[in-house]
């Protein structure tokens, strides 16, 4: 089996990072009321090196971390090196700096995380495809990647917490913004959604009144809002953000609502994978991951790449 990222279907945003990069706001808690309530999978983005926006007004970065559940410090003794795989080519979050070294959110974080438990780090680019054979085969410790936790990958390697997750969003024209987005509000409205996706899935189960134009790929969706074909287009929130703060939305449109997070069609989040049984490594890396957010160094690495809030 392949593993897959948190919205695989959706091969876009290689080919949309041409603008701004995603920013972020408070997640930590955001379940139930906090969330619009009916609650990548990255996605593919183009060989570019992506563009580090400048930051504007300060803004709030999700927390995937409880501080009321401090985990203890694990014995990091039996840790010499970590190995860490990525991926070759998914910007803004891996590929391949000016340097020709890997670069990129996951790597620069795989590195705090290596210093967080003073060990020596080395990152080894592959295809995306081929990292769980690596792992299983001991040519890497641990995979940071963008990759989507779930129960089938579960079966195949173990994962930290989470350390980021993609939520669902409504974009509109900038004309027709909407505050907030319920079932009721869009009665007889037409939205756009990729045919066959877990975006589909929940509209078809929570916005029965909406009026569904599916389509096949993320372009032919965006062009229906762009051209006014539809009211709202519904997907990947990381995705939407990298498009409409790019130059292909032609600045046309906006989110609408808050985000949509519930864990049954939006996924479990993204995690670091590991050689199933390797608990040393996954206890070592959660705690530095909660460190690396207690001491701040996660918002300094999240406000460096992300400046445009897919929440």
């Amino acid at each position: 089996m392949v593993p897959s990222r948190q919205a695989k279907s959706s091969k876009t945003v290689r080919r949309v990072l041409t603008g701004l990069v995603v920013g972020a706001c408070l997640f930590a808690g955001l379940t139930g009321a906090d969330a619009q309530a009916p609650a990548k999978q990255p996605a593919a983005a183009p060989q570019a090196t992506p563009q580090v926006a400048p930051q504007a007004a300060p803004q709030a970065v999700p927390g995937f971390w409880d501080p009321r559940r401090r985990p203890e410090r694990p014995d990091l003794s039996r840790l010499t090196v970590i190995r860490f795989l990525t991926e070759t080519d998914y910007p803004p979050f891996n590929y391949t700096g000016a340097d020709g070294n890997p670069a990129g959110f996951n790597v620069d974080l795989a590195r705090a995380l290596c210093e967080e438990i003073k060990v020596t780090c080395t990152v080894q680019m592959r295809r995306f495809e081929t990292l769980v054979d690596a792992l299983s085969s001991n040519r890497g410790d641990a995979i940071i990647a963008s990759m989507a936790v779930s129960p089938q990958l579960r079966a195949r390697v173990d994962f930290t917490d989470p350390y980021y997750r993609v939520p669902a969003r409504f974009a509109s024209r900038k004309d027709a913004v909407m505050p907030e987005i319920r079932p009721e509000y869009l009665e007889g409205k037409k939205v756009g959604v990729i045919a066959g996706s877990a975006h589909e899935a929940y509209l078809k189960a929570m916005f029965t009144d909406a009026e569904l134009h599916p389509y096949p790929n993320d372009d032919a969706m965006r062009a229906a809002l762009r051209k006014g074909e539809v009211d709202f287009i519904f997907g990947d929130a990381i995705s939407l953000a990298f498009w409409i703060n790019g130059t292909d939305s032609g600045d046309c449109c906006a989110f609408s609502g808050g985000p949509f997070v519930e864990s049954r069609f939006f996924g479990e989040g993204i995690g670091i994978a590991v050689r199933k049984g390797n608990d040393v490594l996954r206890q070592a890396l959660n705690w530095a991951l909660f460190r690396v957010w207690e001491k701040g160094r996660y918002t300094d690495l999240w406000l460096r790449y992300f400046s445009v809030s897919p929440f």
